[in-house]
């Protein structure tokens, strides 16, 4: 009895050999299979993604810029239009009052009124032309220039053989030029072939008359 125990206790005490097969032990080309799922790959396709939308946030982001550009410009060009154009009916208004001036400092100058009166009215007409040119109203002359529709409205053609048809004999009433387009039309006296040719009636410079 005693050496059977003997016996069973020398066997369990023996090593076990080839353990690999008797308890499964890891098979040839396992880590080739772990190797399929590394996490580098997958970290790869997350960059490559990561950096196409990347690419489309500048993308739209440069879009976004160039359109905001594009409004400024538009609303710094309409807000520029509406600053000149803001005055527009008053100045128009004034210009009646300028010719008034006008017509006043030569009445002064037949002798109507004092000496000092006519200089004291001078002085106010030179500061109001002033104040009126610097605003970018300024008056353009049209006697002896060719008729343009774009600056003359012709109240009269008159026949004559001195001068070439078409071109602007009288003032009856002075033009204006606000900035750089026509507050009012000069109002004017054409001159006429005395043959009776037809007179060109649209001719001119492209230029505006000079004040």
């Amino acid at each position: 009895m005693t050496e059977k125990n003997n016996q069973n206790q020398e066997e369990e005490a023996t090593p076990l050999t080839g353990g690999g097969e008797e308890t499964g032990g890891i098979a040839p080309g396992g880590a080739g299979d772990q190797a399929e799922f590394s996490p580098q790959d997958d970290s790869g396709a997350q960059l490559a993604e990561a950096r196409k939308a990347a690419e489309a946030y500048k993308d739209q982001l440069l879009r976004k810029a160039a359109e905001f550009e594009n409004y400024k410009r538009r609303t710094e060009g309409e807000y520029l239009s509406l600053m000149k154009s803001a005055g527009e009916g008053v100045l128009a208004s004034l210009i009646p009052v300028v010719e008034d001036f006008a017509r006043s400092m030569k009445s002064a100058a037949d002798g109507a009124v004092s000496e000092s009166f006519a200089k004291g009215v001078g002085l106010i007409y030179q500061k109001l032309i002033k104040v009126l040119d610097q605003q970018g109203l300024r008056p353009f002359d049209s006697l002896g220039k060719p008729f343009d529709v774009r600056y003359h409205d012709a109240l009269l053609q008159v026949p004559r053989d001195d001068v070439p048809p078409g071109t602007v004999i009288e003032e009856v009433e002075r033009g204006y030029i606000l900035h750089d387009r026509v507050l009012r039309h000069a109002k004017v006296v054409v001159s006429a072939s005395a043959n009776g040719a037809e007179s060109p009636g649209d001719a001119g410079s492209k230029e505006p008359p000079e004040a």
